[in-house]
């Protein structure tokens, strides 16, 4: 099942970034992994306070990222919160590109 959810942008400040780009990330870098349509799945593990999600896509370069991020609902529209980013290792990418 597809749900279509129209987002206005990202919601980065001091809470978030830090985190997501302590592993060598640019905020570009994880925003092209949504403009480029990646595979969104829930994240039930995570999800007990807030509902969470796992994004799986490439940069522009075709380095494969992985993104767990929620969705907050702002006065202008909904916006894409990234919680945690980094690059997919050589491994995690051969298991996802054999599924």
């Amino acid at each position: 099942m597809y749900i279509r959810i129209s987002v206005v942008g990202f919601d980065w400040d001091e809470g978030n970034w830090p985190k997501c780009g302590r592993h060598g990330l640019t905020r570009e870098e994880i925003e092209e992994v949504f403009h480029r349509g990646p595979d969104v799945h829930p994240d039930i593990r995570h999800s007990s306070v807030e509902t969470r999600f796992l994004a799986i896509g490439t940069t522009v370069r075709g380095r494969w990222v992985f993104v767990a991020f929620t969705l907050r609902i702002r006065e202008e529209g909904t916006r894409i919160r990234p919680i945690s980013a980094r690059y997919m290792h050589e491994k995690e990418v051969r298991h996802y590109e054999r599924r």
